[in-house]
Order: C-alpha cells, then structure tokens, then sequence
C-alpha cells in the first residue's frame, strides 16, 4: 500500500555473512532519508526481537558507524535460528506480532535472510494482511549457500566463495611442498546445494592450484568411486591429493555421509534441519585406513562466511543496494516481495546484474542448486559454465579502514527503545 506512515523494523536472521552488514546499512541511510518512515528501529535477534519487544532505535546511531556497516561481518544486530508455525496451527506469534506492530506503528518491515527467512516474512505478510493491517514487507535476501530461488545469486555468496578460492589456493601451496604424500580433504558448508564447495574450482581456473576432486550434494556420492578417485590422484602427483567436499553429500538414498561414518544421532536444528559437520575427519580417517596414506581434514566451518578481510567489492556493494531498493520498493508501495538480481546478458561480456522484485512465496523453503549440466560427468569437478558464473562475483576488494593495523568495524551504540 503506498503512503503508508509509520515505523519501520529491520531483523536479520539465520547464519551470517561477511554483507549482511552491508545490506543493514543499505536500509538503514535509505530509511533514514524517507518521510513516510518516522521511526527506524533494529530487532535485536531478528524475529525473536519483536516477539520480546526488543529494539535498537537506528536514529541515535552515529551516521558514520552506519557507513562502516558495509564492511563489518555477522550480523550486528543478533541472529536467530527461530521457525514461525503456520497460522492456522498455532496463530500465538502472529497474533503477539500484530499486537506489537499496532504499538509502535510498524508500517515497514523488512528482513534479511535466506529460505526460512523469506517464509518469516510471507507468512507475516500473510497474516497481517488477513487481519486488515496495512504493513508493507519486503524480504532482503542472503546467504553463503547461494540457494535462494530466483535470484541470479545471493548477496554473501560472492565474498564466501572469494574465500574459499583463495583459501584451496594457499592450501595447495603448503600442503604440497613436502616430499612425501599428503591427502588433504576439505570441507565446506552447503546442505544441499553445492555452490560453495563449487567455488574451489575458481582456484585452478584462475591459473592458481587449488583441488583435484570436489564433491557437491547434487550428486550422489559413492564411497567407492571417492576412494578410487582419490587413489588415482595420488599415483600420479607423488602422492599428493587436494579433495573439496561439500558438507552435505549424501549416498543414493539420500542419507548423509556424514551420519554414515560417524555414525551421528540424528540432532536437528531449530528449523528442522540435521546438524553436519566432522565430515572431512570421517573422510581423512576412512583414506587413511584403507589407502594407507597419510591424511590431514580442514574444515573452513565460520571462517567461510565472516571473512570480511577477503569480501568482494562486487558483493559488498549489491548487498547494499539490496537494503536500498528493499526500502525504496516498500516505500513506493510494495509488498510481500523479495529483492533479487537478474543478470543482464546483453551486456557484450560486461558484467552486470539488475536489481528487481519477485514474490517472496516463490522463495520461501525453495532450493536453488547446481544445474546438473555445470559438473562434470564423473561428479569430480565444475564445467566453465560455472566459471563463468562465478568469477564475476568475486571481483574486487572492499575492507574495512585500518585502525593499529587491525580492520575498523562498525561499532554500534545499541541503544534500546523504551518499551511502551
């Protein structure tokens, strides 16, 4: 609805990045700046910030602390990991949710996360709209895993898979230069979309060594053909083998390897999802027993999405503009929406992505993976289409200034909004 008049609330929800701040301060100096925003206010810990009444008042901030949003990782005002029922199972949040909208004039709310997050706002959107509340909502996107549907990447994608390249680079320097053979496995976030494990591929691409074999969640994997693969590798590179595995590669029947050879109980997240991780050390120990090698597991785990030091210039700058046309688009009377980027083909060979609108239900717990067609046959390694992709992503340095040597982030003065 347009001409709305009121307050607007930012909340930030799910695992962080090193942009997530970058879109913060995308909404914030746009909201500022708009007439019809007469509050600005920050959930502290996303949702879990309404539902408590828990909120920064953004209009004390210093202006300056806000700029340097945009080169501060994680996620300033608090996450959190919190699934909304369906209304017409358990109505309790919506209906406090309204009660608290109404009492602070919540006419604007925008929210910065990946699936889940996206179906926070639907679902919100849904019900306020349904109980005759005007409240224009826009979903502000994010996330490492890049599998956020309709939208030609996601912002934190381009920075995490910066690091990644960078970091399979720099490992292949120094897990090579010995004499004797050495099977270095890596692990890399990503449930069920392989974008970031992807990414290790950038490292050979670009003339840099990087890995021999890398595993994403598309395919299944096979125990079997790894230890094959890793073997052939190995007899003829001295031994030596660099394999990138997804966290979440699953066998033909879709179980997880790493609950298969760990042997995992089943532990469950607050939204449902298994919890991973010590995939690369069940690896490293199943190479060693039966290939009699020596072995060593890595595994990136937050480093891969709080590297602000390595962000791209690209990312940093789209996530940001993303907090802007969230803003811009709900001021002008948009709702129910998500900001999204479609690239521009047309461009001779220039990269360019447009900034749009789409539904924010199409979003809402859908999946983007690998196009099957961009790994490799064998399921060992990505096809230049998604070089393509992904090296325009990553281009470009923007940091944080330097204060004693050390990055200077944002430090915000938080200051609480009185409870009414």
């Amino acid at each position: 609805m347009k001409n709305l008049v009121g307050t607007c609330v930012f909340g930030q929800s799910g695992g962080p990045s090193s942009v997530i701040n970058s879109s913060a301060a995308g909404v914030f100096i746009e909201a500022l700046k708009q007439k019809n925003i007469t509050a600005v206010y920050g959930a502290q810990h996303g949702i879990k910030g309404i539902l408590d009444e828990n909120f920064y008042d953004i209009s004390k901030e210093d202006l300056n602390e806000l700029w340097l949003l945009k080169n501060t990782p994680s996620s300033a005002l608090g996450s959190v990991r919190y699934k909304l029922k369906d209304a017409s199972v358990d109505d309790t949040d919506y209906k406090r949710i309204l009660e608290v909208f109404k009492k602070y004039n919540v006419r604007y709310f925008f929210y910065n996360g990946g699936n889940d997050s996206m179906d926070t706002c639907n679902k919100i959107s849904k019900y306020l709209l349904s109980s005759g509340y005007n409240c224009n909502i826009i979903g502000v996107p994010k996330t490492i895993d890049n599998d956020l549907y309709g939208t030609d990447h996601c912002p934190g994608y381009g920075s995490a898979a910066k690091y990644v390249a960078t970091t399979m680079m720099e490992l292949n320097l120094d897990a090579t230069v010995y004499n004797s053979g050495q099977v270095t496995i890596v692990e890399i976030m990503g449930r069920n979309a392989g974008w970031l494990t992807a990414a290790a591929s950038l490292a050979s691409a670009t003339g840099g060594e990087g890995a021999d074999l890398i595993y994403l969640p598309e395919l299944p994997f096979d125990i079997e053909k790894f230890l094959e693969s890793v073997r052939n590798v190995t007899e003829n590179s001295q031994g030596k083998c660099i394999v990138a595995v997804s966290e979440g590669i699953k066998d033909i029947d879709g179980r997880y390897i790493a609950e298969t050879l760990a042997t995992l109980s089943a532990s469950k997240d607050n939204f449902g999802h298994t919890q991973l991780g010590g995939l690369a050390v069940s690896l490293a120990n199943l190479v060693k027993n039966k290939l009699n090698c020596k072995v060593r597991a890595i595994e990136f785990s937050l480093m891969q999405r709080c590297a602000a030091h390595l962000a791209s210039a690209v990312d940093v700058e789209e996530a940001f503009t993303a907090g802007q046309m969230a803003v811009k688009a709900a001021c002008a009377g948009e709702t129910d929406k998500m900001v999204v980027f479609v690239r521009d083909d047309s461009s001779s060979g220039v990269y360019k992505c447009v900034p749009t609108l789409i539904d924010v239900a199409l979003a809402a717990n859908t999946e983007k993976k690998v196009p099957l067609e961009w790994i490799t046959p064998d399921g060992t390694w990505l096809k230049k289409e998604f070089i393509d992709y992904a090296l325009p992503l990553i281009q470009g340095e923007s940091k944080a200034p330097l204060e004693n040597g050390l990055p200077r982030f944002a430090r915000l003065a938080k200051i609480l909004v009185p409870k009414i």
